[in-house]
Parts: structure tokens; C-alpha cells; sequence
């Protein structure tokens, strides 16, 4: 017991010290590595099984209840974008994770959900559960959603502005729920659904049923009731969850192996830019999009971080915060359940 409240205190001060220092994905990337420092120095790093299924069933809650009726009335308008977004990243994923198979010491399971492009809190505690190298998952997944921060929207600017378009910045209004709505009965039934059936997910046996079975149930709440709501702490919470069981997990030959990482980050981050020049074009054409709209579309980042940069880039319009949200939902759900048939296929 002393251990594992020695570990919770250690990923939750390091998670916080991050956050606070506005790390990208600062929660769960100060909890693994303060973890997997506690593990590596000490070796007494500790965290249960059931930690998982608590990360899991939190992730998929927030994803539930982030989705609106209003998201769904914008779908049939951007049908279309999403379903070439949606195959664009599918084949990016096989192609790009078979790449890093061929040329790096990863497994097949472990190099295909390396480039899943889900959320940096959900990948690698799925990854973890379907028997993969999570902590391997995860340090792909942070240079994933880096290049997606920090390269992405600069790229993006520069090729907007070559066509012509618009990029002065716009207010970004961050919208407020109203008080009354945040009551603690809503928190407990939105929780209490997701757990039950984030506990039937699991026993299933479906990789990262927990995950999916919780994100569908509030989903259905969500829309069916119009309750569902989780405060932001919770999700923190989560994440440091999340990346104290992963840490736990980390020994000093992991850390060595990290050296071998370099050419799987590379071909992620070219295989990204890629697909957001090409495939946003695609969509700029097709669909008649802006271009700098397409390519935000398609670029590997948090639907929350694409909303601020969206301003930053001039655009107004709520499309790229519904395709975002599509894609997270989509890939979590539906993307590990391809992979693991495709391993099993494979018989790696």
C-alpha cells in the first residue's frame, strides 16, 4: 500500500509540475516520467491492475460527453471530409506502422499502434492493455502530438498564406456550461454509467473494450438525455493514473532502448506532414474547404488544442472541432480492434 501511494504522489507531483509548466500533454508526461524515475532509482514503483480500467473507463467518459447534438447535425455537412480524414489516417497508420516494423527492433503490434492518431492520454493505456510496449507507445505518441503543437500550425500558416487565405487571428471564446448544469448527480450517473459498462467491456475480452463499451454507453446517455458531464479534474486524474501505470512499468533497458526510437519518430512525423499537405488538399478541392481549414482537419492533434489554433489561424468555422472529434472517437473505438486483427492475422 505504501508503495503504491508513494507512486500516485510521485506521477501526480510530476503530472502537476508539467501542467503548470504548459507541457504538451503535461499531465501524463510528468506522471510516466516521474514514475518510471521512482521505478528505474528505487525499483519500488507500484500500480494495480485495476488502475487501467479506471484510466480507461475516464477516457472513454470524456469522449462521450464531448460529443453534442450539435456535432451530429454539422455530419451530414462534412460527411464527406470526415470519411477521406478517416481513410487517409487508416492507411497512413498500416503504412507508416509497418515502416517502423521493417526498420526499427519494435514488434508489429507495438509499431502499429505506435501510429495510431488518438489522444495521447488513450493510445498507450490501450496499447498496455492489448500487449503492447506501452511506454514505447507513448514517447511516439508525445513526438506525434509535439509535431501536431508546435510544427503543424507553422507549416500550415506558410502554405496558407501562399494561397491567399486569410490568416489574421480571431477571438476564441471557450465555451462555459452553465452552473446549474455541473451537479454532482450528473457526475455520479455519468460516472456510474461508464464504470458498469466499462466493466462489462472488459470482461468481453474486446481490446480496450472497457475504453470503447464506457465511450459508447455516455455517448448514448449524452444524446438520448442530454446528461452528461465530467469536470476536467477527473480527467487529470486519469492521466496521472494512466501514466504512473505505464512508468511502473519502465526499467533501465527501456530507457537504453529509447535510442532506438529516433527513425520510428521520423518516419511519424514525415508520413504526418505528408498526409496534411496531400490529403488536406484533397479535401481543400473536393469539398471545398479552405485550404489551411483541410489541413487542420487532418493534423494530428487534441480537438481542444485545434480549437485555439484554429483561431490563431483565422478560421471561425466549428468543422475542424467536429473532424477532430470524429477522428478521436473513431480511431479509439475502431482502429486497436483492426490492428489486433491484423496481428492476429499475421500471427505476430
Amino acid at each position: 500500500m505504501i508503495n503504491l501511494i508513494i507512486t500516485l504522489l510521485v506521477g501526480g507531483a510530476a503530472g502537476f509540475a508539467l501542467y503548470k509548466l504548459k507541457f504538451p500533454g503535461g499531465m501524463i508526461v510528468g506522471s510516466i516520467v516521474g514514475v518510471s524515475l521512482l521505478n528505474i532509482l528505487t525499483g519500488n514503483a507500484y500500480m494495480p491492475a485495476n488502475a487501467r480500467l479506471a484510466a480507461q473507463v475516464v477516457a472513454g467518459a470524456f469522449i462521450g460527453v464531448s460529443v453534442s447534438k450539435e456535432d451530429l447535425k454539422r455530419l451530414k455537412h462534412i460527411a464527406g471530409p470526415a470519411a477521406a480524414m478517416l481513410i487517409g489516417m487508416l492507411a497512413l497508420n498500416l503504412t507508416s506502422g509497418y515502416l517502423i516494423y521493417l526498420l526499427s527492433p519494435l514488434d508489429l503490434l507495438t509499431s502499429l499502434m505506435s501510429a495510431v492518431p488518438g489522444g495521447m492520454s488513450d493510445t498507450p493505456i490501450i496499447s498496455a492493455e492489448m500487449g503492447a510496449d506501452a511506454s514505447k507507445v507513448a514517447v511516439l505518441q508525445f513526438v506525434r502530438l509535439l509535431a501536431g503543437i508546435g510544427l503543424f500550425p507553422l507549416m500550415i500558416g506558410i502554405i496558407a498564406r501562399k494561397h491567399h487565405e486569410d490568416t489574421s487571428p480571431v477571438p476564441y471564446i471557450k465555451p462555459q456550461r452553465a452552473a446549474g448544469r455541473r451537479l454532482n448527480g450528473e457526475i455520479l450517473l455519468t460516472m456510474s454509467v461508464a464504470l458498469i459498462f466499462g466493466i462489462i467491456g472488459r470482461e468481453t475480452g474486446i481490446p480496450a473494450g472497457a475504453l470503447l463499451f464506457s465511450l459508447l454507453s455516455v455517448l448514448t446517455l449524452k444524446l438520448s438525455t442530454s446528461i452528461g458531464w465530467l469536470p476536467r479534474w477527473i480527467k487529470r486524474l486519469a492521466q496521472i493514473l494512466s501514466g504512473a501505470y505505464i512508468g511502473s512499468s519502465v526499467e533501465y533497458a527501456d530507457v537504453l532502448e529509447i535510442r532506438y526510437l529516433a527513425v520510428p519518430a521520423i518516419i511519424l512525423v514525415v508520413g504526418y506532414v505528408v498526409l496534411c499537405i496531400f490529403l488536406g488538399y484533397f479535401i481543400h478541392k473536393k469539398f471545398n474547404m479552405s485550404f489551411r481549414e483541410s489541413m487542420l482537419s487532418v493534423t494530428p492533434a487534441g480537438a481542444t488544442d485545434m480549437a485555439l489554433i484554429a483561431s490563431d489561424l483565422g478560421i471561425q468555422s466549428s468543422d475542424v472541432i467536429v473532424l477532430q472529434i470524429v477522428r478521436l472517437v473513431v480511431v479509439i473505438s475502431v482502429f486497436p480492434q483492426l490492428i489486433n486483427l491484423i496481428v492476429i492475422f499475421a500471427g505476430r
